[in-house]
């Protein structure tokens, strides 16, 4: 392989994107938000068969091969092949487990290796060059590339359809849960007439990996109200060297707001079921403890989920970038709120876990089997460009 960064000013090419699933495509097919650079002048140019890979995610396997010419920022890098290497073959070669384990031996950048605080492992050209690998010949490594090609696309396919089985089930788990809270009005009282108090946390720099939130501090990611279920293991570890702020633990209770997140997860609503005396709030959480005796923290988490009341979020919701919206604590706390008596909303979440724990039943075991198949793809990757099986009995 070599380096590749030719820069043409002017010239007239799509914009690309790598993605971990897709390889590398043109970048509308990803997106519809707009360009962050104003020209495109400074863009590297990659040519077809050329292979590209995100410095930042190399790791997660966002790499592929170019199938025309395009642009891409600086976060790429761009190789070509030399003659008698065959572009696909290193893409597969790139995305096994085993190049993964050449890589964490090199890694360097920021966040590298043991470092405390975590960021991105950055992996330029210089360490890539270092790795020794063998490449049979250009026929056999053409037989590995088809054998692949075929192998992984029946994969994603079951893949696929598995995910468009699981937007089914999450689509009849959200029409459940908007027949559950439909009589609730738009109008009438606010939240705030059932808040008793609001916190909200700070996000220092962590560990990349989660801890229990019970023996070990942690604090909670953006990520953890997705989806209306609390995940107590979006989380990331706190070092050693940072004190822990137990004002902002999560109590059980709590009903955790989601204040900055993407359009469709601003605003994103859970409750905390369990207990975590070491668990905190980031700064992108709100904790709002409510009067329990007017209302059942699930039922308006339920309804901060419901269609009519996303609505409103999102009307309130501000932000620069798509990507990244915000939403004050005063427009939370002045969304609508009419609650039916306390014994009915009880009612009305019983009779939601009843109906819902089948649909998330589904669900888990749907994402299971995803999980499984993923590794079945690196496996068989891993195993055909180390030459553990051979392509042509495989075949």
């Amino acid at each position: 392989m070599e380096k590749v960064d030719e820069r043409i000013p002017g010239i007239d090419l799509p914009l690309m994107s790598v993605s971990q699933t897709r390889g590398v495509v043109r970048r509308r097919e990803l997106t519809d938000a707009p360009q962050r650079a104003e020209s495109l002048d400074a863009y590297k140019v990659c040519r077809r068969n050329d292979i590209v890979f995100n410095k930042m995610s190399i790791r997660a396997g966002a790499m592929g091969v170019a199938a025309e010419d395009g642009l891409v920022t600086y976060h790429y890098e761009v190789m070509r092949t030399r003659e008698g290497t065959d572009p696909n073959f290193i893409a597969y070669l790139m995305k096994s487990s085993w190049f993964t384990e050449e890589l964490i031996k090199r890694e360097r950048g920021i966040g590298a290796g043991d470092q405390a605080n975590v960021r991105t492992t950055e992996v330029p050209f210089s360490v890539l060059k270092t790795i020794d690998a063998h490449i049979p010949s250009y026929a056999e490594q053409r037989a590995i590339a088809d054998y692949l090609d075929r192998e992984t696309a029946r994969i994603d396919t079951l893949i696929e359809e598995q995910q468009r089985l699981i937007a089914m089930l999450h689509e009849r788990h959200r029409a459940t849960v908007e027949d559950a809270v439909s009589t609730v009005a738009t109008s009438g009282a606010r939240l705030k007439h059932i808040v008793r108090s609001v916190r909200q946390g700070w996000s220092p720099q962590c560990y990349a990996w989660p801890a229990d939130g019970v023996d070990t501090w942690a604090v909670l990611k953006t990520g953890a109200a997705n989806g209306g279920r609390f995940r107590p293991m979006e989380n990331k570890e706190l070092p050693e060297d940072e004190s822990p702020r137990p004002t902002a633990v999560v109590m059980r209770g709590d009903l955790i707001v989601s204040r900055a997140n993407t359009r469709d997860l601003v605003g994103s609503a859970a409750v905390v079921d369990g207990d975590f005396p070491r668990l905190m709030l980031p700064d992108k959480l709100y904790a709002f403890s409510l009067d329990t005796r007017r209302a059942d923290p699930r039922f308006v988490a339920a309804v901060l989920g419901s269609r009519r009341w996303r609505a409103l979020i999102e009307l309130e919701a501000t932000g620069a970038s798509q990507s990244m919206l915000n939403i004050s604590q005063s427009d939370i706390v002045n969304l609508p709120m009419q609650l039916p008596p306390l014994h009915k909303q009880q009612r009305i979440v019983a009779r939601l876990d009843d109906e819902t724990a089948k649909i998330d039943t589904l669900i888990a075991e749907t994402e299971q089997f995803i999980e499984l198949a993923r590794e079945r793809r690196s496996a068989l990757i891993t195993a055909a460009v180390t030459g553990q099986i051979d392509v042509r009995e495989a075949a």
